[in-house]
């Protein structure tokens, strides 16, 4: 048995894994990236930006129909789901071989092979042994499914709904959070005719009651059947299709059945528990540094406890490398992650809800909503919702959540004014190009400072 030293291995090769091994390499140490399938993980190949892609063919189609509101003669003929999926696979192989590029020119010792933490700071692939003064675990998630409902056949994860070849006629999805909503809503504009079942009250659930009750009322007018506050009992499936029961003694009959409960670490068989890692409930327990309970052993990404966002993981990288090179960085801010959901319309949120702000400052929250119908790029772009700011008493501005075509796109700003602890009155003098959906988030904070301008009182 061999054994290789390195300043830094890291086991993962996703958002997580390979900012630390970037950053890491940047700052002058040795690092070994240990990947057993391909670099990017599963946002690039079968996560984030797949599923963005088909929710622009989808965006494009719904574009098509209506082209003769806004004057142009175009007609829709249909999917052609081999050229959504050509396009689709296209740009996933591009971005991967840009980061293999980034990743030799950091000149990352990238190894190929599934590897266990073997304790200390050792990982062994394939009787290989490397050793770090520093390991960082790295490993992911997975699709989750609820207890006696197996995957396979016509019961799909999010995994399966991305390399379909052919366009369902009827789905039911069983889960009403972000991946769920998003291939629901990629589905109704490919003409399927969708129904979500989410066993909490509203759609998003995690989201302010604001951003729900926008999507509820955007999805109702797109005809997508949403059932809330029901619970799943179970499905069968032949060869005509599945048959999904309801706690309420509905029977939904349909194609496929997506199962979007969720995703859960991917921490199992990979030496965690053997070695003396802390773990609850199958999550890697750290503290507000990511280091784990073992000495110079940090991790990252989603099987620490927390969203299970890639944008979270890829900081959460570069701030162990930082922490692991001695720049002491900053402790990441958990509620300053910004959180977008790509529906039509999509949800995008920093921050405090109006619920949380309340329990944690009392009922003297101020809250205020402005709505996209005053705003003249919306109406372009003839998109409804609005933008809904939380204000602590006496303090600033502590959540922004925001419903509505492109909204994802505004998040940066409201990020920047939660992150610098920003009072309405800071905000308000700043001065917004017209006409964009940013004048959205200016308005409300004019209107929070008292002096509104284009608001219905």
């Amino acid at each position: 048995m061999s054994d290789t030293s390195a300043d830094l291995v890291i086991l993962g090769g996703g958002s997580g894994g390979y900012a630390a091994a970037f950053r890491a390499a940047e700052l002058g140490l040795s690092v070994t990236l240990i990947e057993k399938d391909k670099l990017g993980g599963t946002c690039l190949h079968r996560g984030c930006i797949p599923t963005k892609a088909l929710l622009h063919a989808a965006e494009v189609a719904d574009e098509t129909r209506d082209a003769e509101s806004v004057g142009v003669k175009a007609a829709f003929e249909g999917i052609d789901i081999a050229g959504v999926n050509k396009y689709k696979d296209g740009i996933v192989a591009r971005l991967y071989k840009g980061l293999q590029g980034l990743a030799k020119a950091h000149k990352v010792n990238l190894v190929e092979g599934t590897g266990r933490f073997v304790g200390g700071t050792t990982v062994e692939v394939d009787g290989t042994r490397y050793t770090g003064k520093n390991v960082i675990l790295a490993t992911g998630s997975y699709s989750r499914s609820l207890p006696g409902l197996e995957l396979g056949g016509r019961i799909i994860a999010s995994e399966q709904a991305l390399t379909l070849d052919y366009v369902p006629k009827k789905v039911v999805v069983l889960g009403g959070g972000v991946i769920g909503v998003e291939f629901a809503s990629v589905w109704a504009s490919f003409g399927v005719d969708v129904t979500v079942v989410e066993a909490l009250p509203r759609l998003v659930p995690n989201e302010d009651e604001f951003a729900s009750k926008q999507l509820e009322r955007a999805f109702r007018r797109r005809k997508i059947t949403f059932k809330t506050g029901v619970k799943f009992t179970g499905a069968k499936q032949d060869d005509n299709g599945v048959s999904v029961s309801l706690e309420s003694g509905e029977t939904l009959e349909a194609d496929l059945l997506l199962v979007a409960v969720g995703r859960g670490p991917n921490s199992a068989g990979h030496g965690y528990e053997e070695a003396g890692v802390k773990i609850d409930r199958g999550f890697v327990l750290t503290d507000d540094r990511l280091r784990t309970n073992l000495p110079n052993v940090y991790a990252v990404g989603d099987i620490v406890p927390g969203l299970q966002l890639a944008h979270r993981g890829f900081q959460q990288g570069i701030f162990v490398a930082e922490e692991i090179a001695g720049l002491n960085p900053r402790v990441i801010d958990e509620r300053g992650i910004p959180r977008v959901t790509y529906s039509h319309p999509e949800v995008a949120s920093v921050g405090l809800t109006e619920a949380q702000a309340k329990e944690k400052y009392g009922s003297d929250v101020t809250t205020f909503t402005y709505d996209l119908g005053g705003n003249g790029k919306s109406q372009i772009l003839k998109t409804s919702g609005g933008v809904k700011l939380v204000k602590a008493p006496d303090g600033p501005v502590v959540g922004v959540h925001m419903v509505g075509d492109r909204v994802g796109e505004l998040i940066g700003e409201a990020q920047l004014i939660y992150s610098w602890e920003a009072f309405p009155e800071d905000v308000a003098p700043l001065i917004h190009a017209h006409p964009t959906q940013t004048e959205a988030l200016g308005e409300a904070f004019l209107a929070l400072a008292g002096k509104p301008l284009h608001v219905h009182s």
